[in-house]
């Protein structure tokens, strides 16, 4: 059952206005500034670890963009192109791709110069370490590229307390500092638990304090 209350919670919709900065900033605002077509570069690159919010901001691009048709393509499930051609791709961790996704994105890259279109990428390191075709590769650097860091626990703590205030109930100091210590860190995961324990204190009738998550905790095995 407490399983259960796991599996159902949802993961926040992403937006760029849920995504919290912290060293990020400056992406940020490029991206804010590309979905609403205040700049228009041909080529956008984010990259980083994984939990720095890679998905996170292409997904919000996509969601975001007010200038035409956008579409994501996650490179770890398939590269399946929209037809007609949208306004802008995202296109996520480009340095998974194989052959076939590699010419792919080649020439969906000319595509989109010859359209006039947006090619938002994202990956683990930086352009000209891709480990790609030098031609993919090329074009890619030729672009604007955002490196992304991981949040500090600091940036984290303020982003699992935004989502509670979302969800209608004020989490307390010790309650996130607890989830922080016990948990996994990478914040997907802290926002999960963190709507599993709202969900808990919902079915138990009980407000969300540190023994609360603890007992969630120790039922889920988490």
């Amino acid at each position: 059952m407490k399983q259960l209350i796991l599996d159902l919670a949802p993961d926040a919709d992403p937006t760029l206005d849920n995504f919290v900065a912290g060293p990020n900033a400056e992406a940020l605002q490029a991206l804010r500034e590309l979905a609403t077509s205040m700049r228009r570069e041909a080529v956008v690159y984010l990259f980083g670890a994984p939990g720095s919010g890679r998905t996170h901001l292409l997904r919000a691009v996509v969601s975001g963009f007010s200038h035409g048709r956008s579409a994501y393509v996650a490179a770890k499930v398939g590269h399946a192109l929209p037809d007609p051609l949208p306004d802008l791709v995202a296109w996520d961790d480009v340095h998974t791709l194989d052959d076939a996704g590699q010419a792919r994105l080649f020439g969906l890259q000319i595509r989109l110069r010859e359209s006039g279109g947006v090619l938002l990428c994202a990956g683990d390191v930086a352009p000209a370490r891709l480990p790609l075709r030098a031609d993919v590769v090329t074009r890619l650097a030729a672009g604007v590229a955002y490196p992304l860091d991981v949040l500090a626990d600091q940036d984290k703590a303020e982003a699992v307390a935004r989502h509670a205030d979302l969800r209608g109930f004020r989490l307390g100091r010790e309650v996130i500092d607890y989830l922080l210590r016990r948990h996994a860190r990478d914040l997907p995961a802290l926002i999960r638990m963190l709507e599993a324990l709202d969900r808990y204190s919902l079915e138990t009738k009980r407000p969300v304090t540190v023994p609360l998550l603890r007992e969630l905790l120790a039922e889920t095995g988490a």
